[in-house]
């Protein structure tokens, strides 16, 4: 038996303001990109990259079963793998994971993350974005 993540009961509007706020994350990650000088510390960029996909998720899993993951980061992947079944490809559910394993690191930790690894992410957003944003127009 898969043991299920905690989660909270929203209500059914409440998909719409976890979706605006996933755009403002991204837009807030490329515009850090854009300013971002060589060699400099990515990991702010990093955390936003990481709360855009955190409530992209919020998004379609408060949209589809009017609820959202809560305490447990990694298991909001089982949650939106429990949501969406078949319609989040294995691809896409990896790069949502790589996405919430750095969050504690870029969030919390000492370690300047490098802009590279910032730019890799940003493109698994882009991708997890695209699945979302479609799924959300259903």
């Amino acid at each position: 038996m898969t043991r299920k993540a905690p989660t909270k009961s929203v209500d059914q509007q409440f998909w719409h303001g976890r979706r605006d706020e996933a755009r403002a994350f991204s837009l807030a990650a490329r515009q850090a990109m854009d300013l971002a000088d060589p060699g400099s510390s990515a990991s702010p960029i990093v955390s936003q990259i990481v709360l855009a996909a955190i409530a992209y998720s919020d998004s379609i899993t408060a949209k589809r079963a009017r609820v959202v993951n809560q305490q447990d980061h990694l298991g909001a992947v089982r949650l939106l793998r429990d949501v969406l079944r078949n319609h989040l490809p294995d691809a896409q559910e990896k790069a949502f994971r790589r996405m919430l394993r750095v969050k504690d690191e870029a969030q919390y930790g000492a370690r300047a993350m490098a802009l590279e690894e910032a730019e890799r992410l940003l493109d698994d957003l882009d991708n997890f974005t695209q699945l979302i944003e479609a799924l959300l127009q259903e």
